[in-house]
């Protein structure tokens, strides 16, 4: 008789808890946000989420404030977030490599992303560029194919960074098109696109948006794009799949993430008013000419996931390619 009044006792405060916590959650956002960018200030996942936590703060009424934790390929800021407390007032804005990439890439990692992170909103999406250095001959894609296998092991491709979408992209049209380019790391955009442009390496992948500019002063020049269809703002450069690889799509991506466990009532909330902010005008403005907006939710976001891991563990696995490269 004790034992069953202790069960009814504890169930009955399992659902006094359970309503507090709904009616706390109501109220959220109660005191600001941390909003942790696992990349330095600047590029392009810091300009979204820079973006959406000022509207985010005018929307729900609290600060949103961002803090760049880059380092160690992501791990860094993701891992802190990953261990918050799962209460909604530390989230993650990142970019796909550290939570689709880098299980696969490296051999031991402080975190599980599927297991420690729970997806909010899939913000953006942007493609790369195919990049060559003016003075290398080729002018298309099949040009660079065709001397590349006439040349095995002869030429390089730079790219930002070890495990990076423009390292693995690399690695891609290696297995693809049956060639050996050998890759050369850098740290960043602006030391890779400078070695191409001066032609001390011949190729490189990198991201529409900075590099337009350098494609359109004549300092790089674009073979491809690795999107489905060509970026309107260089309308003469084929894809990669027009150029002969039908199987070759790449995007790199930026979400909002929190740890898991935070209550489903935060997360939806936080991805309503994302989605919002996203698709404001204000966000059109800015986004759209770089980048494809894609606010999309926690389950199409978890299946992105999925799917992205998968395809990178492929290609890692096929490439050889691991975190000391």
């Amino acid at each position: 008789m004790k034992f069953r009044v202790w069960i009814a006792a504890a169930a009955l405060l399992g659902l006094c808890l359970q309503g507090l916590a709904a009616e706390g959650d109501k109220d959220y956002p109660a005191k600001p946000v941390k909003i942790v960018v696992n990349v330095t200030a600047g590029g392009a996942a810091d300009l979204v989420a820079r973006l959406l936590a000022a509207k985010l703060s005018e929307s729900l009424g609290q600060a949103f404030i961002v803090e760049n934790r880059p380092g160690a390929t992501g791990n860094i800021g993701t891992e802190l977030v990953a261990r918050a407390e799962p209460d909604g007032y530390t989230l993650l804005f990142t970019w796909d490599g550290p939570i689709v990439i880098n299980p696969s890439f490296f051999a031991k990692l402080p975190l599980d992303p599927v297991k420690d992170l729970a997806p909010v909103t899939l913000a953006t999406s942007i493609a790369l560029f195919l990049l060559a250095a003016p003075s290398f001959p080729p002018n298309s894609v099949q040009e660079l194919i065709a001397l590349a296998k006439a040349n095995p092991g002869k030429f390089n491709f730079a790219s930002i960074g070890p495990g990076s979408q423009h390292h693995l992209a690399g690695e891609l049209l290696n297995k693809l098109a049956g060639i050996k380019l050998v890759h050369i790391p850098y740290k960043g955009f602006g030391p890779t696109a400078l070695e191409v442009a001066a032609g001390r390496v011949e190729i490189m992948f990198g991201g529409v948006p900075p590099s337009v500019a350098l494609v359109k002063s004549g300092k790089l020049k674009a073979l491809a794009v690795t999107s489905s269809k060509r970026y309107a703002g260089l309308p003469q450069v084929p894809t990669m799949i027009e150029s002969g690889l039908p199987s070759f799509e790449v995007y790199a991506w930026f979400g909002l993430m929190a740890p898991a466990r935070t209550p489903r009532s935060i997360i939806d909330k936080l991805h309503a008013e994302a989605a919002k902010a996203l698709r404001s005008k204000e966000a059109a403005e800015r986004l759209t000419q770089s980048m494809d907006v894609i606010a999309a939710g926690p389950q199409e976001f978890a299946e992105r996931i999925a799917s992205d891991t998968r395809m990178w563990a492929r290609v890692i696995k096929e490439s050889g390619a691991k975190a000391d490269d």
